[in-house]
């Protein structure tokens, strides 16, 4: 029990890094002119991201 708890806990924390990273991917890869178009800061892409996944 204790072991299928940690394992799933475990899937579950790679997901969410995995997510994560594809997020942050996605996100660097805009241009400036990207962001300026859709009058966004990447900085505060990346912070949203981060709480909307980890809390």
């Amino acid at each position: 029990m204790i072991i299928d708890s940690l394992m799933t806990r475990a899937r579950q924390s790679i997901a969410k890094r995995k997510h994560y990273n594809r997020l942050v991917a996605e996100i660097d890869s805009f241009t400036a002119r990207d962001l300026a178009d859709m009058r966004a800061d990447r900085s505060e892409m990346l912070y949203q991201i981060h709480k909307q996944i980890y809390g």
